[in-house]
């Protein structure tokens, strides 16, 4: 929905993924509310709390373990390039110098494997 008058337009995020230490009750309203579907697991701690409580723990949160792989990949990838001293330390002023950087950073990555 776009908005009204001035500002910047309304955005959500498509489908984010996070690891256990966001799956807080209140994150996860947070995301309920605004209507944003997420791929967070439960901490063992949490579920058994939940159980403990019967019915009124409510119900077990949804988790994709599918996106949720995926979410690894990128991660792992994230942390190879940061293997390169110019992208992990930022030396470049400007964003488009930056980025050329990166790429030829993941080119490089692309061709070692």
């Amino acid at each position: 929905m776009a908005r009204q008058g001035e500002g910047r337009p309304r955005t959500r995020p498509g489908h984010p993924s996070a690891d256990k230490a966001y799956s807080s009750r209140r994150i996860r309203s947070y995301l309920r509310r605004r209507h944003i579907k997420h791929t967070i697991p439960e901490p063992k701690d949490q579920r058994t709390n939940r159980r403990r409580r019967g019915s009124r723990g409510g119900r077990p949160a949804g988790f994709d373990k599918e996106l949720y792989k995926r979410r690894n990949e990128v991660e792992r990838t994230i942390n190879r390039l940061k293997a390169f001293r110019a992208v992990a330390t930022r030396y470049d002023k400007r964003a488009y110098v930056f980025h050329g950087t990166v790429t030829l950073a993941a080119i490089h990555l692309w061709l070692r494997t």
